[in-house]
């Protein structure tokens, strides 16, 4: 019998095997590395609880091309809209533009040898079977691997039924597994009739050898006889094995206690992992003391009903997709699956509400972890909230809330997408819609779309005057402020940048928006020449930024006194301040910030005289624009250090030399340009990984209440 650890298989992209013995399969493992070497599409098929995912992930590690295996969680996703944002999202592509996730795609893809394990798509068949049609014919590189119940009915797919275990095999996981679980089980006749009675399938083994704590292998057979006489009439004809499966976890539901039932039924409302305190709040009362919750978990998870898992953001639990839908119908049945659905919603707008006000503060890199590892079910409570009129307020007030995320974390592409939704829908409810068109407005800046962006604006300055929103005028006017910068218009631009400020002042507001609109205002007075006063703005900020922990604004602020550093004439003062900027861009994943940091670091380089490694990082930065937007917003000002940079070096090398290094600048991916900027080593631990350092403990949230509306003045959600 093979029995096979993870740390033995190697690892590309980011697939992530689990720390546990890997029993059998051998030849199954085999025969899929084969077929992924002879087929660009093989999808491996078989009942829930059969072992897809487990074998499919080793095959992909063994078999990983240049460019990485890169696994996509489909079984959280509700919505076949969100198929391409799941891709994009695996892959850790970042796009700032108007682009769709499908463009994205396929800019990535162009010219790479990749793998990509679509796991758990038959809810999604269509969307799913449609996005790979299209990429296979679009991306000669791309193979995929796709995982599910069913076959995605595509040209050139191979199909890879996955059988049940053999007797041995099943035998022997049913012994691991009980020895995971401080349990010894011999290999006698009773053991081997258990597992055939469970049909060899591993979910419905593992469910078993969760329970041999209590039960000895005769009780165990005892128990799934009487179940299984139910299900036939009292005969021992075999069940399909879809029914095997759905026996043995109705079996291992009766013989939870009630306590356990239920909170396996009221979990379901979940997407993907949670945390603790979440369970607590959502499935805690009505017959489920918040206290006992921590004991009804634990022994949930000592019956492999659920798993624990440790992640960026601390640790998480999770149940799987046929588990989960069995305790969906219990909710269902329970008539209180739409109370239970409310409570999620409340939880993670509270969630998101408390992550906005800290985002002002030393935990922005926690933070940004959180709503990462968090995201399904952020997703669930906005489809939850914007789908019911009543509640549509609720949905404005968080896809508002999560501005940081979509504007700090790249995440335009999908926050674009909620907003607009959110600000299509009249609720009556006035300040969470002004919140959600002024933050529409911010992402539509950046991705270069004026015209959308100065429509937004102007609802929400006309709405908010008719109700006299202070807050919403200034965000407003700061906004309009911002967009008349990037478009040259920068007198304009100073006039609402300090009104935005005054009225910020007036109503007492102090966080990171309020910070950039003053920094912003700092770029107009260097744009205009007043470099005294541009510096003495950014350094206030930068004294704000370093009495709060604010790291994420901060960033903006460099780039302003690195501009006027260089304009000043100290190249040096300005190479110290850029590579600072260029570490926290991409340590958030901001791909703006990374981008005018390597534009201004490359002009830094040709004025020290390295102008061949300026022009490498020029064509670093002209591979990037294009996942952000239009290249320097179009403007003049800000396209001024790239002429000036570009003319250096052509000089200095000559138009032939110049190009040559401009190509091998464009062949850099992020990471290696960031790496190469900050004259660091690829063997180096260099620039931050995205989404920064992170503290062993996970991000504070909302413990008892959620907090579903506006909070005082003086905090983000103040907007």
């Amino acid at each position: 019998m093979r029995e096979s650890r993870h740390d033995d298989l190697p690892v590309h992209g980011n697939l992530s095997l689990e720390p546990d013995l890997f029993v059998g399969r051998s030849a199954e493992l085999d025969g899929l590395v084969r077929a992924l070497g002879a087929s660009r599409l093989v999808t491996v098929t078989g009942p829930g609880g059969v072992g897809k995912s487990r074998l499919a992930a080793r095959a992909a590690a063994r078999c990983a091309p240049r460019a990485g295996a890169w696994r996509v969680e489909l079984a959280p996703l509700r919505d076949p809209e969100f198929v391409e944002y799941a891709v994009v999202e695996a892959l850790g592509l970042t796009d700032h533009t108007t682009r769709s996730p499908f463009e994205t795609l396929l800019g990535h893809l162009a010219g790479r040898r990749l793998l990509l394990v679509l796991d758990g798509f038959e809810h999604l068949v269509d969307a799913c079977a449609a996005l790979v049609a299209e990429l296979l014919r679009r991306a000669p590189g791309l193979r995929v691997l796709a995982v599910g119940r069913r076959a995605l009915s595509v040209a050139g797919e191979t199909l890879f039924p996955l059988p049940p275990l053999g007797e041995d095999e099943a035998v022997a996981l049913l012994r691991v597994r009980a020895e995971q679980h401080g349990v010894s089980a011999g290999d006698d006749r009773q053991t081997r009739e258990v597992c055939r009675r469970l049909d060899g399938l591993p979910l419905a083994i593992e469910l078993a050898a969760g329970r041999l704590g209590t039960l000895c292998p005769g009780q165990l057979l005892e128990r799934l006889d009487d179940r299984f006489r139910l299900l036939t009439g009292g005969g021992r004809d075999a069940l399909p094995r879809h029914r095997t499966l759905r026996t043995a976890i109705g079996w291992s539901h009766e013989l939870c206690t009630a306590g356990e039932r239920l909170l396996w039924a009221r979990l379901s409302v979940f997407a993907g992992r949670f945390d603790l305190e979440a369970v607590e709040y959502v499935c805690g009362g009505n017959g489920l003391p918040a206290e006992e919750i921590l004991d009804v978990l634990s022994a949930l998870l000592a019956q492999s009903v659920l798993t624990r898992e440790e992640t960026a953001a601390g640790v998480r639990y999770r149940m799987l997709d046929t588990l989960r839908a069995y305790g969906a119908e219990w909710l269902e049945g329970t008539g209180d699956a739409e109370r239970l659905r409310r409570r999620h919603r409340d939880w993670y707008v509270g969630l998101a509400t408390w992550c906005e006000l800290d985002w002002f503060s030393p935990r922005q890199a926690e933070i940004a972890a959180r709503v990462e590892t968090e995201l399904p079910n952020l997703r669930c409570a906005l489809e939850q909230a914007l789908s019911e009129p009543e509640e549509a307020h609720l949905g404005q007030f968080l896809a508002g809330s999560l501005w940081f995320y979509w504007v700090g974390c790249g995440r335009l592409s999908e926050g674009r997408h909620w907003l607009e939704q959110a600000a299509r829908l009249g609720t009556g409810h006035e300040q969470p819609r002004l919140k959600a068109l002024w933050v529409l407005a911010y992402v539509a800046i950046l991705q270069g779309d004026t015209g959308s962006a100065e429509a937004a604006l102007q609802e929400c300055r006309e709405r908010a005057e008719r109700i006299g929103s202070g807050t919403a005028l200034a965000y407003a006017e700061h906004r309009t402020g911002c967009l008349a910068l990037v478009t040259d218009d920068v007198p304009r631009a100073e006039t609402l940048l300090r009104s935005a400020l005054r009225r910020y002042g007036e109503i007492g507001e102090l966080n990171s928006n309020v910070l950039m609109s003053q920094i912003e205002l700092a770029m107009t007075r260097a744009f205009q020449g007043d470099l005294p006063e541009a510096v003495r703005l950014c350094e206030d900020v930068r004294q704000v930024c370093d009495d709060h922990g604010e790291r994420w604004a901060r960033t903006y602020a460099l780039y302003v006194l690195a501009y006027a550093a260089w304009c000043e004439g100290d190249p040096q003062r300005a190479e110290e301040l850029l590579v600072d900027c260029l570490e926290g861009a991409h340590g958030f994943r901001d791909l703006l910030g990374s981008v005018l940091s390597l534009e201004l670091l490359a002009l830094v380089r040709a004025v020290q005289g390295d102008a061949a490694e300026a022009a490498v990082l020029q064509g670093a930065a002209g591979r990037m624009w294009p996942s952000v937007g239009l290249r320097l917003f179009g403007s003049a000002y800000y396209n001024a250090p790239h002429q000036q940079c570009e003319a250096r070096a052509r000089e200095r090398l000559g138009d032939e030399e110049y190009e040559e290094c401009v190509r091998r600048g464009a062949g850099l991916g992020r990471g290696e340009a960031v790496r190469r900027a900050l004259r660091r080593p690829g063997g180096e631990a260099a620039a931050p990984a995205p989404r920064g350092p992170l503290r062993e403990e996970p991000v504070s949230g909302p413990t008892h209440e959620p907090a579903a509306s506006p909070t005082r003045k003086g905090g983000e959600t103040a907007g």
